[in-house]
């Protein structure tokens, strides 16, 4: 795995593009890639000027082995990521009964502003508002799940990060 210091961290922070994280951790990538597409709109949070959580909706696309995120130019999301590019993204939750589990991708934000590269993310995205929009990439630097165990007696949790050689699987009853 190649992994990636981020600049202007205050200390160098391993990530990872969604094609690494899926050599790395298939079974878990998987997972978390369906739950990613089982709903269209999911929860992205981002933080505010004065360093408090904002949560907003948002789609993402996978194209090229990254993840991405458009949205719109100015928006208070777009503005968040621009003055401090540290997000999540959370699937989303089924309800009970029907609760398969979810997952959150946690990274930095990496402007595209190459207008080919916004092309191709509009044909695989089916589309987008006309105008011009900001298209992100997520750099990666944690991922992890919740689902029930198979017995329904307890939650199981995974979660993996840049550099690992195991995805942790911690087990909560």
């Amino acid at each position: 795995m190649t992994g990636r210091d981020v600049p202007g961290s205050p200390r160098p922070d391993r990530t990872a593009t969604w094609a690494e994280f899926a050599a790395a951790a298939p079974d878990l990538a998987a997972f978390v890639r369906e739950r990613l597409e089982a709903h269209r709109h999911r929860i992205l949070g981002t933080l505010r000027a004065d360093g408090s959580p904002r949560l907003s909706g948002v789609e993402v696309t996978f194209l090229d082995g990254e993840l991405w995120i458009g949205g719109m130019p100015g928006s208070r999301k777009s503005a968040d990521l621009r003055r401090d590019p540290r997000l999540a993204v959370h699937s989303g939750s089924d309800d009970p009964p029907g609760f398969r589990g979810d997952a959150r991708v946690s990274g930095r934000a990496v402007f595209e502003e190459d207008e080919v590269a916004k092309a191709r993310f509009l044909e695989a995205a089916g589309g987008g508002p006309p105008g011009p929009f900001d298209l992100v990439r997520v750099a990666i630097t944690e991922v992890s799940t919740v689902e029930e165990a198979p017995t329904r007696d307890h939650l199981v949790l995974r979660a993996w990060r840049p550099g690992d050689a195991v995805v942790r699987r911690i087990e909560r009853w």
